[in-house]
C-alpha cells in the first residue's frame, strides 16, 4: 500500500462536538474513517486525545501524517497493522501521545484501504485474518429506546437515573430485527407521549426507573422483545453510595445489589449492563450468581468495568463477575487490542456486544467490525442518521451473506 497522502481534519459528531476524521489516498482509492466519542466513559478507558487537548493532538497528527506520506505499508491482514502501530508508538515516545481516538482512526482507515487492495469487504478481511470465526453470523441489535442519566444533558426536571432502557429482538434475520425495533420505538413514543430525544435519539421521559420499565415491558410484550438496561451505575456512585436523584434516595452497596436483583425478577430483564460501580467486581459477581437460575438467564454485562481492556477482562473472568462484555474499539484505541479482548472473551464463553458511543459519526465501520469479529450483539441505537447508517450496512452485509 503506497500512501499518496493522509489528510486529518475535525468534523462534528452527533452531539455537534469536534472529533477526528482521516482521509487516506492510495493507488487503490480514497478511504475515510472517523472516531466516535463517549459521554459516559469508564475511568480505565485510554485517553481519547492528548492531555493538552484536541488541538494539540491534531497538531501532532498532522506531523505524523507528513512523516508517513510516500511510504509503503504491507497490510494484508489485521495483524499487519502492528507495523503502523509500532510507527505510532515510536512517534509518541518523541512527541507525546496522540490519543486513543486518533490511533483507532489511523488503524481503521488503513484497514479499509487494505481490504480494498485485497478486493475484500472490511468484515471479511477481519474474519479471514483471525481464527475467531469459521462462518460469519449476524449480530442481533440492542436498541436504545428510552434514555436517562448522562445522555439527557440539558433536559430540565426529573429523569430516570438509569442511562438506557433497551429493546432486544430475537430474530433469525437482522433486517427483521431492525424493523421490529423501529416499530416498538414508535409505540414507546405513543405510550410516553414524548417528543424530545436524548443524544442517542432515544425518547426522553421524566418517569422513575420503575415507571419507565413498566412502559418498556408493555412495548416488549406487544412486539415479543427482550428488555435490557444500561444502568451505568458509576455515573451516580458517590462517596461509596448510589445517589438516586429521581426519587431522592441513597442506596449502599448491598441495597444496590438487592434492588437490581428485584428489578431483574420483576420485569424479566434479559440484559443488565454496569449494574454496579466500575471497581466492584464482587458486586457484579453476586448479581450474576443469583440470576443464573432465573428464567431470563440474564446477561450481566461489563462496560465501565472492563473498558475493552484485556487486563480488566482477565480480572472479571477470574472473579466470575460477568457473562458478557461490551467492546468499543476507540475505548482501547486499537483494533489489535480489540482482537485480543474478543479472543479472550470467546475462549471463556462470554457473549460479545460491539457498541457505538453517544457521540457518533457517519462512519459505518462498526457494523463490519461486529460481523468480522463474530459479535453476538451490536448496540447502536434505533434511530438517528448516524445509527441508521450502521443498520443499513449490516442489512447490506446480511444480504451478501444470503
Amino acid at each position: 500500500m503506497f500512501v499518496k497522502e493522509v489528510r486529518p481534519r475535525f468534523i462534528k459528531d452527533s452531539r455537534r462536538e469536534k472529533t477526528i476524521s482521516i482521509t487516506l489516498h492510495t493507488y487503490h482509492g480514497t478511504f475515510t474513517a472517523s472516531a466516535p466519542s463517549g459521554k459516559s466513559t469508564g475511568a480505565h478507558e485510554v485517553g481519547a486525545y492528548s492531555k493538552k487537548g484536541k488541538a494539540h493532538s491534531m497538531k501532532n497528527l498532522r506531523h505524523f501524517c507528513r512523516l508517513i506520506k510516500s511510504k509503503n505499508f504491507f497490510i494484508r491482514k489485521l495483524e499487519d497493522l502492528k507495523k503502523l502501530k509500532d510507527l505510532i508508538e515510536r512517534f509518541e515516545r518523541r512527541f507525546g501521545l496522540l490519543g486513543g481516538n486518533i490511533t483507532y482512526v489511523l488503524e481503521s482507515v488503513f484497514l479499509k484501504a487494505a481490504a480494498a487492495e485485497e478486493n475484500k469487504e472490511l468484515w471479511r478481511l477481519i474474519r479471514d485474518s483471525t481464527d475467531l470465526e469459521k462462518k460469519s453470523k449476524m449480530p442481533m441489535p440492542i436498541g436504545n429506546c428510552i434514555g436517562g442519566g448522562l445522555h439527557t444533558t440539558g433536559i430540565r426536571g426529573k429523569k430516570p437515573d438509569f442511562q438506557e432502557f433497551l429493546l432486544i429482538p430475537k430474530e433469525k434475520s437482522f433486517r427483521h430485527a431492525t424493523t421490529v425495533n423501529i416499530r416498538a420505538y414508535e409505540y414507546a413514543r405513543k405510550l410516553l407521549k414524548s417528543k424530545k430525544k436524548t443524544d442517542e435519539s432515544a425518547w426522553n421521559t421524566k418517569k422513575t426507573n420503575e415507571e419507565t420499565l413498566e412502559i418498556l415491558k408493555k412495548v416488549a410484550e406487544k412486539y415479543k422483545l427482550r428488555i435490557g438496561l444500561d444502568i451505568a451505575a458509576s455515573s451516580f456512585f458517590q462517596r461509596n453510595y448510589y445517589e438516586y436523584k429521581n426519587k431522592s434516595l441513597t442506596r449502599d452497596r448491598l441495597d444496590q445489589i438487592d434492588y437490581i436483583e428485584r428489578l431483574i425478577r420483576k420485569f424479566g430483564i434479559f440484559y443488565v449492563e454496569d449494574p454496579m460501580d466500575e471497581e466492584d467486581f464482587l458486586g457484579f459477581k453476586q448479581i450474576l450468581s443469583t440470576t443464573k437460575d432465573y428464567r431470563t438467564k440474564s446477561l450481566i454485562v461489563g462496560d465501565d468495568l472492563t473498558t475493552t481492556n484485556v487486563g480488566r477482562l482477565s480480572r472479571a473472568i477470574r472473579s466470575k463477575s460477568i457473562n458478557a462484555i461490551i467492546v468499543k474499539p476507540n475505548q482501547i484505541g486499537s483494533l489489535l487490542e480489540v482482537a485480543k479482548v474478543v479472543k479472550l472473551a470467546k475462549k471463556h464463553g462470554l457473549k460479545i456486544i460491539f457498541s457505538h458511543r453517544s457521540g457518533e459519526t457517519m462512519d459505518p465501520a462498526l457494523a463490519d467490525y461486529a460481523v468480522g469479529f463474530g459479535a453476538d450483539f451490536i448496540k447502536m441505537g434505533i434511530m438517528g442518521k448516524e445509527r441508521l447508517i450502521k443498520h443499513k450496512r449490516l442489512i447490506d452485509i446480511e444480504r451478501s451473506l444470503n
